[in-house]
């Protein structure tokens, strides 16, 4: 039971970490032009709502599959991560 519930965690840490590391490729790439930043952006928030709507549609029974809780908590780091690029160019 622990061994499961370790595993759980981990796997959740790392999709975290995924997807902190994928919004600041996301966020970074496209605008380094400076043009690209606010249609990158929308898109991005677009995609994610999307993704959203998705997942907690298949979400509402206590076992959900492994790959939607994986995309879950990756879309949870990625805006995370847009959160944290945010507040660093704010100041």
């Amino acid at each position: 039971m622990l061994q499961k519930s370790l595993n759980s965690v981990i796997i959740q840490l790392i999709s975290l970490f995924l997807g902190f590391f994928l919004s600041t490729v996301f966020s970074t790439i496209p605008s380094q032009t400076g043009d690209w930043g606010i249609v990158t952006a929308s898109f991005i928030v677009t995609i994610n709502e999307i993704i959203s709507k998705n997942i907690y549609k298949y979400i509402k029974t206590k076992y959900t599959l492994l790959s939607i809780r994986i995309l879950n908590y990756t879309r949870i780091g990625i805006v995370y991560g847009l959160f944290v690029d945010a507040f660093k160019l704010g100041s």
